[in-house]
């Protein structure tokens, strides 16, 4: 599936709000078209690549904002603080299932060579779980 179509048909057009993407490279003018007015591109990672070629012009008429972070460089209190975040908002969401991952494919351990293949293809969305 196309993630572009498949947002603008779930939104009615009207995009999302935030977006908190991992991926950088290609994906980024293809998350300007899935974003509505005045939404949030993070960037936290880069696994397509750091560089991109994007078209501005949204930006401008959709009032967007871009930013990015990494914990890479922060301090053990830093990050043990958005641990105990975490624990303390999150988690209950998780638990109760108000809010719920989305996962594509489950894989035994023994076939985890298959499981990295189909992530390194970027041919799914959500998680990839491994069980045992």
């Amino acid at each position: 599936q196309d993630f572009v179509a498949e947002i603008n048909t779930l939104t009615n057009g009207k995009g999302v709000d935030v977006i908190l993407d991992m991926v950088g490279g290609d994906y980024f003018p293809r998350n300007l078209k899935c974003m509505g007015f005045d939404a949030r591109l993070v960037h936290i990672a880069l696994q397509n690549g750091i560089k991109s070629e994007i078209n501005l012009l949204p930006v401008l008429l959709k009032r967007l904002s871009i930013t990015g972070s990494t914990l890479r460089a922060r301090d053990s209190v830093f990050k043990a603080n958005i641990a105990n975040q975490l624990q303390n908002k999150v988690w209950p969401l998780l638990s109760s299932g108000q809010i719920k991952p989305v996962i594509h494919s489950f894989f035994p351990l023994a076939e985890a060579f298959k499981a990295h293949q189909l992530m390194e293809s970027s041919r799914h969305i959500g998680k990839i779980i491994l069980i045992n």
